[in-house]
Protein backbone atom coordinates (compact mmCIF):
# COMPACT_ATOMS: atom_id res chain seq x y z
CA UNK A 1 0.00 0.00 0.00
CA UNK A 2 1.38 3.65 -0.66
CA UNK A 3 0.05 6.88 0.30
CA UNK A 4 1.19 10.36 0.34
CA UNK A 5 -0.43 12.96 2.29
CA UNK A 6 -0.07 16.88 1.40
CA UNK A 7 -0.19 19.89 3.33
CA UNK A 8 -3.63 21.49 3.55
CA UNK A 9 -5.17 18.82 1.63
CA UNK A 10 -8.21 16.16 2.17
CA UNK A 11 -6.81 12.98 1.02
CA UNK A 12 -10.01 10.47 0.83
CA UNK A 13 -9.18 6.57 1.62
CA UNK A 14 -12.25 5.00 -0.31
CA UNK A 15 -11.98 1.11 -0.21
CA UNK A 16 -14.63 -1.63 0.80
CA UNK A 17 -14.99 -2.87 4.25
CA UNK A 18 -12.36 -5.45 4.98
CA UNK A 19 -10.23 -3.52 2.02
CA UNK A 20 -7.59 -2.73 4.64
CA UNK A 21 -8.44 1.20 5.48
CA UNK A 22 -8.99 0.48 9.16
CA UNK A 23 -5.16 -1.89 8.97
CA UNK A 24 -3.71 1.05 7.63
CA UNK A 25 -4.66 4.33 9.68
CA UNK A 26 -3.82 2.04 12.34
CA UNK A 27 0.02 1.93 11.74
CA UNK A 28 -0.16 5.88 10.79
CA UNK A 29 -1.69 6.63 13.90
CA UNK A 30 0.85 4.28 16.01
CA UNK A 31 -1.73 1.33 17.23
CA UNK A 32 -0.15 -1.29 14.71
CA UNK A 33 3.62 -1.52 13.60
CA UNK A 34 4.34 -2.36 9.98
CA UNK A 35 5.67 -5.86 8.65
CA UNK A 36 7.66 -3.87 6.30
CA UNK A 37 7.38 -0.57 4.57
CA UNK A 38 8.01 3.34 6.29
CA UNK A 39 5.66 5.87 7.65
CA UNK A 40 7.86 9.21 6.44
CA UNK A 41 6.40 12.68 7.79
CA UNK A 42 8.68 15.89 6.58
CA UNK A 43 11.10 13.69 5.25
CA UNK A 44 11.95 11.18 8.60
CA UNK A 45 10.88 7.84 8.90
CA UNK A 46 9.40 7.46 11.74
CA UNK A 47 9.40 5.00 15.01
CA UNK A 48 6.26 4.54 16.77
CA UNK A 49 5.22 1.98 19.34
CA UNK A 50 1.98 3.99 20.40
CA UNK A 51 -0.69 6.05 19.59
CA UNK A 52 1.27 8.32 22.04
CA UNK A 53 3.74 8.46 19.95
CA UNK A 54 2.11 9.35 16.79
CA UNK A 55 0.44 11.90 18.85
CA UNK A 56 3.74 13.69 20.19
CA UNK A 57 4.77 14.11 16.36
CA UNK A 58 1.23 15.67 15.30
CA UNK A 59 -0.64 12.79 14.35
CA UNK A 60 -4.29 12.69 15.44
CA UNK A 61 -7.22 10.20 14.59
CA UNK A 62 -10.68 9.67 14.91
CA UNK A 63 -12.06 6.25 14.50
CA UNK A 64 -14.95 4.69 13.69
CA UNK A 65 -15.29 2.68 16.85
CA UNK A 66 -14.91 5.48 19.49
CA UNK A 67 -12.03 5.67 21.67
CA UNK A 68 -13.95 7.09 25.20
CA UNK A 69 -13.82 6.33 28.32
CA UNK A 70 -17.83 6.23 29.29
CA UNK A 71 -17.79 6.80 32.71
CA UNK A 72 -15.68 9.91 32.62
CA UNK A 73 -17.08 13.36 31.39
CA UNK A 74 -16.53 15.40 28.53
CA UNK A 75 -13.83 17.60 29.48
CA UNK A 76 -11.93 14.62 31.12
CA UNK A 77 -12.57 12.71 28.22
CA UNK A 78 -11.13 15.85 25.72
CA UNK A 79 -7.74 16.17 28.28
CA UNK A 80 -7.47 12.07 29.09
CA UNK A 81 -3.54 11.50 28.44
CA UNK A 82 -2.97 15.39 28.32
CA UNK A 83 -4.39 16.38 31.64
CA UNK A 84 -3.22 20.05 32.49
CA UNK A 85 -1.93 20.15 36.16
CA UNK A 86 0.41 21.82 38.23
CA UNK A 87 2.35 20.28 41.62
CA UNK A 88 0.58 16.88 41.04
CA UNK A 89 -3.27 18.70 41.63
CA UNK A 90 -5.40 18.61 38.39
CA UNK A 91 -6.17 22.06 37.01
CA UNK A 92 -9.98 21.11 36.90
CA UNK A 93 -11.45 24.79 36.30
CA UNK A 94 -8.81 25.52 33.29
CA UNK A 95 -9.90 22.51 31.88
CA UNK A 96 -13.34 23.38 31.92
CA UNK A 97 -13.02 26.40 30.56
CA UNK A 98 -10.52 25.16 27.67
CA UNK A 99 -13.39 22.93 27.19
CA UNK A 100 -16.27 25.30 26.99
CA UNK A 101 -14.36 27.19 24.38
CA UNK A 102 -13.08 24.57 22.41
CA UNK A 103 -16.94 22.72 21.80
CA UNK A 104 -18.18 26.70 21.38
CA UNK A 105 -15.79 27.00 18.49
CA UNK A 106 -16.61 24.32 16.79
CA UNK A 107 -19.66 24.39 16.99
CA UNK A 108 -20.59 21.78 19.07
CA UNK A 109 -23.31 22.38 21.27
CA UNK A 110 -22.13 19.91 24.04
CA UNK A 111 -21.73 19.91 28.01
CA UNK A 112 -18.54 19.35 29.36
CA UNK A 113 -19.56 18.11 32.59
CA UNK A 114 -22.05 15.66 31.17
CA UNK A 115 -21.18 11.77 31.65
CA UNK A 116 -20.34 10.20 28.15
CA UNK A 117 -21.83 7.20 28.91
CA UNK A 118 -25.15 9.25 28.72
CA UNK A 119 -24.62 11.10 25.47
CA UNK A 120 -26.17 9.93 22.02
CA UNK A 121 -24.12 8.38 19.46
CA UNK A 122 -24.09 11.46 17.45
CA UNK A 123 -22.61 13.20 20.52
CA UNK A 124 -19.91 10.78 20.99
CA UNK A 125 -18.70 11.63 17.71
CA UNK A 126 -18.29 15.52 18.60
CA UNK A 127 -16.00 14.33 21.58
CA UNK A 128 -13.82 12.61 19.25
CA UNK A 129 -13.42 15.37 17.02
CA UNK A 130 -13.25 17.89 19.68
CA UNK A 131 -10.46 15.44 21.13
CA UNK A 132 -8.36 15.28 18.49
CA UNK A 133 -8.42 18.59 17.13
CA UNK A 134 -7.23 20.11 20.73
CA UNK A 135 -4.20 18.44 20.10
CA UNK A 136 -3.67 20.65 17.24
CA UNK A 137 -2.81 18.13 15.02
CA UNK A 138 -0.44 18.34 11.77
CA UNK A 139 -2.10 14.97 10.33
CA UNK A 140 -5.62 14.25 11.12
CA UNK A 141 -7.35 11.18 9.85
CA UNK A 142 -11.01 11.07 10.55
CA UNK A 143 -13.08 7.73 10.00
CA UNK A 144 -16.51 8.12 8.65
CA UNK A 145 -16.86 11.58 11.10
CA UNK A 146 -20.33 12.08 9.83
CA UNK A 147 -21.88 8.68 10.29
CA UNK A 148 -23.83 9.70 13.22
CA UNK A 149 -24.60 13.68 12.58
CA UNK A 150 -27.49 15.35 10.90
CA UNK A 151 -26.90 17.64 7.77
CA UNK A 152 -26.61 20.88 9.80
CA UNK A 153 -23.63 18.79 12.50
CA UNK A 154 -22.35 17.89 9.41
CA UNK A 155 -21.81 20.95 7.68
CA UNK A 156 -19.96 22.49 11.11
CA UNK A 157 -17.44 19.84 10.57
CA UNK A 158 -17.46 21.05 6.91
CA UNK A 159 -16.36 24.44 8.46
CA UNK A 160 -13.88 23.19 10.68
CA UNK A 161 -12.06 20.79 8.04
CA UNK A 162 -12.04 24.41 5.76
CA UNK A 163 -10.32 25.95 8.81
CA UNK A 164 -7.97 23.21 9.34
CA UNK A 165 -7.05 23.13 5.24
CA UNK A 166 -6.17 26.66 5.98
CA UNK A 167 -3.95 26.45 8.10
CA UNK A 168 -2.17 23.93 6.40
CA UNK A 169 -3.29 20.46 8.31
CA UNK A 170 -3.39 17.46 6.12
CA UNK A 171 -6.63 15.38 6.95
CA UNK A 172 -6.97 11.67 5.74
CA UNK A 173 -10.73 10.93 5.45
CA UNK A 174 -12.24 7.84 4.88
CA UNK A 175 -16.11 8.01 4.23
CA UNK A 176 -18.26 6.11 2.20
CA UNK A 177 -20.64 8.97 1.15
CA UNK A 178 -19.93 9.61 -2.78
CA UNK A 179 -21.56 13.13 -2.67
CA UNK A 180 -19.26 13.84 0.49
CA UNK A 181 -16.43 12.94 -1.00
CA UNK A 182 -16.95 15.48 -3.47
CA UNK A 183 -17.77 18.24 -1.84
CA UNK A 184 -14.75 18.71 0.68
CA UNK A 185 -12.20 16.28 -0.78
CA UNK A 186 -9.00 17.08 -3.23
CA UNK A 187 -7.70 13.67 -4.31
CA UNK A 188 -9.13 9.73 -3.55
CA UNK A 189 -7.15 6.91 -2.93
CA UNK A 190 -8.90 3.83 -3.58
CA UNK A 191 -7.45 0.33 -1.70
CA UNK A 192 -8.90 -2.67 -2.83
CA UNK A 193 -7.51 -6.51 -0.66
CA UNK A 194 -5.21 -4.45 1.17
CA UNK A 195 -3.40 -2.68 -1.92
CA UNK A 196 -3.34 0.42 -3.94
CA UNK A 197 -5.30 0.53 -6.96
CA UNK A 198 -5.16 4.31 -7.82
CA UNK A 199 -5.40 7.67 -7.07
CA UNK A 200 -7.91 9.69 -9.01
CA UNK A 201 -9.12 13.53 -8.20
CA UNK A 202 -11.96 13.79 -6.02
CA UNK A 203 -14.14 16.57 -7.77
CA UNK A 204 -14.14 15.26 -11.21
CA UNK A 205 -14.10 11.19 -10.40
CA UNK A 206 -17.98 9.98 -11.31
CA UNK A 207 -19.61 7.47 -8.65
CA UNK A 208 -19.54 5.01 -11.30
CA UNK A 209 -15.60 5.07 -11.47
CA UNK A 210 -15.23 5.25 -8.10
CA UNK A 211 -17.44 1.97 -6.80
CA UNK A 212 -15.90 0.13 -10.11
CA UNK A 213 -12.67 0.73 -8.58
CA UNK A 214 -13.39 -0.26 -5.23
CA UNK A 215 -15.03 -3.41 -5.39
CA UNK A 216 -13.43 -4.33 -9.21
CA UNK A 217 -16.36 -4.71 -11.03
CA UNK A 218 -19.59 -2.65 -12.39
CA UNK A 219 -22.24 -0.95 -10.46
CA UNK A 220 -25.61 -1.93 -11.02
CA UNK A 221 -29.04 0.18 -9.22
CA UNK A 222 -28.35 1.07 -5.78
CA UNK A 223 -31.30 0.76 -4.25
CA UNK A 224 -33.75 -2.01 -5.13
CA UNK A 225 -36.93 -1.53 -6.93
CA UNK A 226 -39.61 -2.45 -3.80
CA UNK A 227 -43.41 -3.53 -4.66
CA UNK A 228 -45.14 -3.52 -1.11
CA UNK A 229 -47.92 -5.28 -0.47
CA UNK A 230 -49.05 -4.37 2.66
CA UNK A 231 -51.22 -6.83 5.13
CA UNK A 232 -52.42 -6.73 8.62
CA UNK A 233 -50.35 -4.74 11.60
CA UNK A 234 -48.00 -6.94 13.06
CA UNK A 235 -46.94 -3.43 15.37
CA UNK A 236 -49.07 -0.96 16.73
CA UNK A 237 -48.44 1.70 19.10
CA UNK A 238 -50.62 4.10 20.51
CA UNK A 239 -50.12 7.48 22.41
CA UNK A 240 -46.60 5.98 23.56
CA UNK A 241 -44.13 7.74 26.02
CA UNK A 242 -41.37 6.77 27.89
CA UNK A 243 -40.39 7.29 31.37
CA UNK A 244 -37.15 9.43 30.39
CA UNK A 245 -39.58 12.40 28.52
CA UNK A 246 -37.61 11.53 25.07
CA UNK A 247 -40.91 10.23 23.38
CA UNK A 248 -44.18 11.24 24.19
CA UNK A 249 -47.86 10.57 22.97
CA UNK A 250 -46.68 8.43 19.84
CA UNK A 251 -49.01 6.51 17.36
CA UNK A 252 -48.15 4.30 14.42
CA UNK A 253 -48.41 1.21 12.68
CA UNK A 254 -46.37 -1.10 11.18
CA UNK A 255 -47.79 -4.18 8.80
CA UNK A 256 -46.74 -7.34 7.45
CA UNK A 257 -45.14 -6.96 3.74
CA UNK A 258 -43.81 -2.98 4.19
CA UNK A 259 -40.92 -1.02 5.37
CA UNK A 260 -41.66 2.09 7.42
CA UNK A 261 -39.06 4.71 8.18
CA UNK A 262 -38.67 6.69 11.42
CA UNK A 263 -36.69 9.87 10.52
CA UNK A 264 -36.15 12.90 12.18
CA UNK A 265 -32.86 14.82 13.49
CA UNK A 266 -30.34 13.31 15.79
CA UNK A 267 -31.52 13.23 19.48
CA UNK A 268 -35.30 13.57 18.13
CA UNK A 269 -36.24 10.21 19.87
CA UNK A 270 -36.67 8.45 16.65
CA UNK A 271 -34.40 5.74 18.54
CA UNK A 272 -35.81 5.47 21.56
CA UNK A 273 -39.28 4.93 19.78
CA UNK A 274 -37.67 1.67 18.48
CA UNK A 275 -35.96 0.99 21.72
CA UNK A 276 -39.12 0.99 23.93
CA UNK A 277 -40.79 -1.64 21.52
CA UNK A 278 -38.44 -3.97 22.01
CA UNK A 279 -38.21 -3.10 25.67
CA UNK A 280 -34.99 -1.47 25.97
CA UNK A 281 -36.73 1.58 27.46
CA UNK A 282 -38.63 2.01 30.31
CA UNK A 283 -42.53 2.93 29.22
CA UNK A 284 -44.50 5.57 30.89
CA UNK A 285 -47.44 5.28 29.43
CA UNK A 286 -49.52 4.13 26.21
CA UNK A 287 -49.82 0.64 24.76
CA UNK A 288 -47.92 -0.99 22.39
CA UNK A 289 -49.48 -4.31 20.09
CA UNK A 290 -47.54 -6.89 18.89
CA UNK A 291 -48.70 -10.14 16.61
CA UNK A 292 -51.97 -9.07 18.48
CA UNK A 293 -50.71 -9.01 21.57
CA UNK A 294 -50.53 -6.33 24.34
CA UNK A 295 -46.95 -6.37 25.33
CA UNK A 296 -47.39 -4.70 28.62
CA UNK A 297 -43.94 -5.22 29.53
CA UNK A 298 -41.54 -5.37 26.85
CA UNK A 299 -38.93 -8.02 27.17
CA UNK A 300 -36.22 -8.72 24.47
CA UNK A 301 -35.99 -12.56 25.15
CA UNK A 302 -39.84 -12.90 25.25
CA UNK A 303 -39.80 -10.78 22.08
CA UNK A 304 -37.42 -12.20 20.62
CA UNK A 305 -39.21 -16.10 20.90
CA UNK A 306 -42.35 -14.45 19.52
CA UNK A 307 -40.81 -12.97 16.45
CA UNK A 308 -39.10 -9.60 16.94
CA UNK A 309 -35.68 -8.56 16.92
CA UNK A 310 -33.73 -5.67 17.07
CA UNK A 311 -30.50 -4.25 15.53
CA UNK A 312 -29.27 -1.02 17.84
CA UNK A 313 -26.69 1.41 16.09
CA UNK A 314 -23.98 0.82 18.35
CA UNK A 315 -22.36 -2.56 17.68
CA UNK A 316 -19.41 -2.12 20.11
CA UNK A 317 -21.61 -1.41 23.42
CA UNK A 318 -24.88 -2.63 22.60
CA UNK A 319 -24.80 -5.12 19.41
CA UNK A 320 -22.12 -7.54 19.34
CA UNK A 321 -20.89 -10.28 22.20
CA UNK A 322 -16.78 -8.36 21.35
CA UNK A 323 -14.61 -11.08 22.48
CA UNK A 324 -16.75 -13.84 21.56
CA UNK A 325 -16.48 -15.78 17.96
CA UNK A 326 -18.54 -14.90 14.90
CA UNK A 327 -19.91 -18.19 15.26
CA UNK A 328 -21.57 -17.49 18.73
CA UNK A 329 -22.28 -13.99 18.02
CA UNK A 330 -24.67 -15.24 14.54
CA UNK A 331 -26.38 -18.10 16.35
CA UNK A 332 -27.26 -16.16 19.57
CA UNK A 333 -30.83 -15.58 19.24
CA UNK A 334 -31.70 -19.18 17.37
CA UNK A 335 -30.37 -20.92 20.01
CA UNK A 336 -33.91 -21.51 21.82
CA UNK A 337 -35.37 -23.56 19.14
CA UNK A 338 -35.51 -27.14 19.18
CA UNK A 339 -32.51 -27.29 16.29
CA UNK A 340 -29.96 -26.03 17.76
CA UNK A 341 -30.68 -27.01 21.89
CA UNK A 342 -31.75 -30.69 23.21
CA UNK A 343 -32.54 -30.92 27.11
CA UNK A 344 -30.06 -27.61 27.77
CA UNK A 345 -26.98 -29.37 25.92
CA UNK A 346 -26.35 -27.54 22.42
CA UNK A 347 -26.14 -29.33 18.97
CA UNK A 348 -22.72 -27.71 17.96
CA UNK A 349 -22.96 -29.37 14.56
CA UNK A 350 -26.10 -27.94 13.98
CA UNK A 351 -24.97 -24.33 15.44
CA UNK A 352 -21.64 -24.77 13.09
CA UNK A 353 -23.67 -25.73 9.93
CA UNK A 354 -26.39 -22.57 10.87
CA UNK A 355 -23.57 -20.16 11.16
CA UNK A 356 -21.52 -20.88 8.03
CA UNK A 357 -24.68 -21.01 5.73
CA UNK A 358 -26.02 -17.28 7.54
CA UNK A 359 -22.41 -16.02 7.05
CA UNK A 360 -22.32 -16.78 3.36
CA UNK A 361 -25.71 -15.81 2.86
CA UNK A 362 -25.14 -12.21 4.23
CA UNK A 363 -21.99 -11.25 2.79
CA UNK A 364 -19.08 -12.12 5.73
CA UNK A 365 -15.65 -11.82 3.61
CA UNK A 366 -13.34 -13.26 4.67
CA UNK A 367 -15.97 -15.82 7.03
CA UNK A 368 -13.75 -16.70 10.20
CA UNK A 369 -16.46 -18.74 11.97
CA UNK A 370 -14.55 -19.12 15.04
CA UNK A 371 -12.22 -15.81 14.96
CA UNK A 372 -13.45 -13.03 17.27
CA UNK A 373 -16.18 -11.27 16.08
CA UNK A 374 -13.52 -8.13 17.27
CA UNK A 375 -11.45 -8.76 14.38
CA UNK A 376 -13.63 -7.24 11.82
CA UNK A 377 -13.70 -4.98 9.92
CA UNK A 378 -16.91 -2.45 10.71
CA UNK A 379 -18.76 -3.49 7.66
CA UNK A 380 -18.12 -7.10 8.48
CA UNK A 381 -19.58 -6.19 12.28
CA UNK A 382 -22.64 -4.83 10.59
CA UNK A 383 -23.55 -7.89 8.29
CA UNK A 384 -22.81 -10.26 11.84
CA UNK A 385 -25.23 -7.93 14.02
CA UNK A 386 -27.77 -8.03 11.02
CA UNK A 387 -27.19 -12.39 10.52
CA UNK A 388 -27.80 -12.70 14.45
CA UNK A 389 -30.95 -10.76 14.48
CA UNK A 390 -32.70 -12.69 11.51
CA UNK A 391 -31.44 -15.86 12.54
CA UNK A 392 -34.64 -16.42 14.78
CA UNK A 393 -38.06 -16.67 12.82
CA UNK A 394 -39.12 -13.30 12.25
CA UNK A 395 -42.76 -11.16 11.66
CA UNK A 396 -41.13 -8.05 12.94
CA UNK A 397 -37.22 -6.11 12.53
CA UNK A 398 -36.52 -2.99 14.04
CA UNK A 399 -33.66 -1.81 12.68
CA UNK A 400 -32.03 1.77 13.83
CA UNK A 401 -28.62 2.57 11.89
CA UNK A 402 -28.87 -0.35 9.88
CA UNK A 403 -26.07 0.72 7.16
CA UNK A 404 -23.82 3.17 9.60
CA UNK A 405 -20.47 3.01 8.69
CA UNK A 406 -20.36 0.49 5.96
CA UNK A 407 -19.49 0.77 2.18
CA UNK A 408 -21.77 1.03 -0.60
CA UNK A 409 -21.37 -2.41 -2.11
CA UNK A 410 -22.12 -3.56 1.76
CA UNK A 411 -25.17 -1.29 1.56
CA UNK A 412 -26.64 -2.86 -1.61
CA UNK A 413 -26.32 -5.97 0.10
CA UNK A 414 -28.29 -5.19 3.31
CA UNK A 415 -30.94 -3.39 1.03
CA UNK A 416 -31.08 -6.51 -1.13
CA UNK A 417 -31.40 -8.92 1.98
CA UNK A 418 -34.37 -6.55 3.66
CA UNK A 419 -36.11 -6.38 0.06
CA UNK A 420 -36.00 -10.24 0.14
CA UNK A 421 -37.59 -10.37 3.96
CA UNK A 422 -40.25 -7.92 3.02
CA UNK A 423 -40.93 -10.11 0.21
CA UNK A 424 -41.62 -12.92 2.18
CA UNK A 425 -44.25 -10.98 4.39
CA UNK A 426 -41.82 -9.36 6.90
CA UNK A 427 -42.43 -5.95 8.56
CA UNK A 428 -39.42 -3.68 8.99
CA UNK A 429 -39.13 -0.70 11.20
CA UNK A 430 -36.21 1.61 9.99
CA UNK A 431 -34.68 4.26 11.91
CA UNK A 432 -32.34 5.90 9.57
CA UNK A 433 -30.46 9.38 9.80
CA UNK A 434 -29.95 8.99 6.04
CA UNK A 435 -32.82 10.78 4.68
CA UNK A 436 -32.40 9.30 0.82
CA UNK A 437 -31.82 5.97 2.64
CA UNK A 438 -35.39 5.84 4.72
CA UNK A 439 -37.38 7.95 1.69
CA UNK A 440 -35.42 5.57 -0.67
CA UNK A 441 -36.50 2.21 1.04
CA UNK A 442 -39.66 2.66 3.15
CA UNK A 443 -43.34 2.28 2.25
CA UNK A 444 -44.09 5.25 4.35
CA UNK A 445 -42.36 7.48 6.59
CA UNK A 446 -42.90 8.96 10.01
CA UNK A 447 -40.90 12.34 10.75
CA UNK A 448 -39.65 12.43 14.94
CA UNK A 449 -39.64 15.91 15.99
CA UNK A 450 -39.14 16.30 20.06
CA UNK A 451 -40.46 13.60 20.82
CA UNK A 452 -43.66 13.03 18.74
CA UNK A 453 -44.86 11.92 15.37
CA UNK A 454 -45.19 15.62 13.37
CA UNK A 455 -45.92 13.82 9.95
CA UNK A 456 -46.67 10.78 7.90
CA UNK A 457 -44.96 11.14 4.29
CA UNK A 458 -46.58 8.67 1.63
CA UNK A 459 -46.60 8.80 -1.71
CA UNK A 460 -45.82 12.34 -3.41
CA UNK A 461 -45.40 13.79 -0.20
CA UNK A 462 -42.42 11.37 0.98
CA UNK A 463 -39.46 13.29 -0.75
CA UNK A 464 -36.41 15.27 1.00
CA UNK A 465 -37.68 18.85 0.75
CA UNK A 466 -41.37 17.72 2.75
CA UNK A 467 -39.41 15.87 5.10
CA UNK A 468 -36.67 18.49 5.75
CA UNK A 469 -39.23 21.31 6.20
CA UNK A 470 -40.85 18.81 8.78
CA UNK A 471 -37.85 18.26 10.67
CA UNK A 472 -37.67 21.86 11.03
CA UNK A 473 -41.38 22.39 12.11
CA UNK A 474 -41.36 24.79 8.53
CA UNK A 475 -45.01 24.48 6.63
Amino acid sequence: MNLDLRAGEVHVLFGENGAGKSTLISIICGALAPTAGDVVLDGNVLQMSSVKDARDQGIAAVFQEFSLAPELTVEENMFLGAEVAQSGWLKKSRMRHAATQALAELGFKLDPGAIVAHLSRAECQMVEIAKAVMTDPRVLILDEPTASLTEAETNVLFALIERLKAKGVGMIYISHRIDEIRKIGDRVTVMRDGQYIETLDARTATKTELVESMTGRSFGDFYPKLNFRPGDPVLSIDGLATLDGRVSDVSLNVRAGEIVGLAGLVGCGKSEIGRACFGLEALASGEIHFAGERLRHPQPRHLIQKGMNFVPSDRMREGLLMGRSTRENLSLSALFQKEFSNRGFLRRKREVKFANEMGERIGVRPLRIEGAVSDYSGGNKQKVMLGRAIASPLRLLILDEPTIGIDVGAKAEVYALLSELVQDGMAVLLISSDLPEVLSMSNRVYVVRQGHIADELVAERKTEDVALKSFFGQE
